[in-house]
């Protein structure tokens, strides 16, 4: 399989030795940038080579236009940020190719979702936060994930509201609330904790990522699987 990247951060770093490990190739990337990199690079309004997918980790302000541009390669799509608008793009190229989005390209914290869906209905007296925990040098908070997570929360209990900031309260919590905390310091990969609280008990559900190449190796495993669908929008609940 050809694989066009997005960008070449730490993550697709990632992407291409391991792809190149399992027997792929890496046809180029691209980029906004003027940049060497280990493969040959490309504007995004020039001509790319042909591939069998696209692999985007990246950022929105490149992301969009990769998206949007013309062509006829499935994209897996791993960039976080201005998710909606992510969203609505892809469902839009879905019409003409495979897409795939996931804020988080790891099994595991897709199994962490069905367990909250699963868990949440059971627990309507128990109060709900959710904290999420990355190095320092990341700059979107809350995680992508974490938001995620939260969207699983509102699926089953619609009456929800997310509460960043409990400093600026002087009141107790409400059944609706949802709190939400953010931690950022030295090289964690990765940790998403659900909190269920109820009287004189609680549970916790967490997902630590132990290395970043679970999240490459799972957009890798997606592109396998994608290339071989019909053109739609799908995620790990229908891929």
């Amino acid at each position: 399989m050809k694989i066009l990247l997005v960008g070449y951060g730490a993550m697709n770093e990632r992407v291409a030795r391991i792809a190149e490990e399992r027997g792929h190739e890496i046809a180029g990337v691209i980029t906004l940038s003027d940049k060497s990199y280990p493969y040959p690079s490309y504007q995004v309004d020039a001509e790319w080579p042909a591939a069998d997918a696209i692999i985007d980790f990246s950022n929105p302000a490149l992301s969009l236009p990769v998206i949007e541009k013309e062509h006829s390669m499935p994209i897996v799509m791993a960039t976080t940020g201005r998710k909606e608008e992510i969203i609505a793009a892809l469902e839009g190229a879905s019409q003409t190719k495979p897409v795939f989005f996931s804020a988080n390209m790891s099994y595991g914290v897709h199994i962490l979702t069905e367990i909250i869906k699963y868990s949440v209905p059971l627990l309507q007296n128990f109060d709900i936060e959710l904290t999420e925990k990355h190095h320092r040098k990341k700059v979107d908070a809350p995680s992508g994930t974490l938001v995620k997570l939260y969207d699983a929360i509102k699926e089953k209990r619609a009456a929800t509201t997310p509460v960043y900031d409990r400093t600026k309260e002087d009141t107790a919590r409400t059944d609706e609330e949802v709190g939400i905390s953010v931690v950022r310091g030295g090289t964690i990969v990765g940790e998403h904790e659900v909190l269920f609280a109820g009287h004189d008990e609680t549970i916790q559900i967490i997902h630590r990522a132990q290395s970043k190449d679970i999240f490459a190796s799972g957009s890798i495993d997606v592109a396998e699987q994608l290339v071989n669908k019909e053109p739609g929008y799908y995620t790990f609940d229908n891929l």
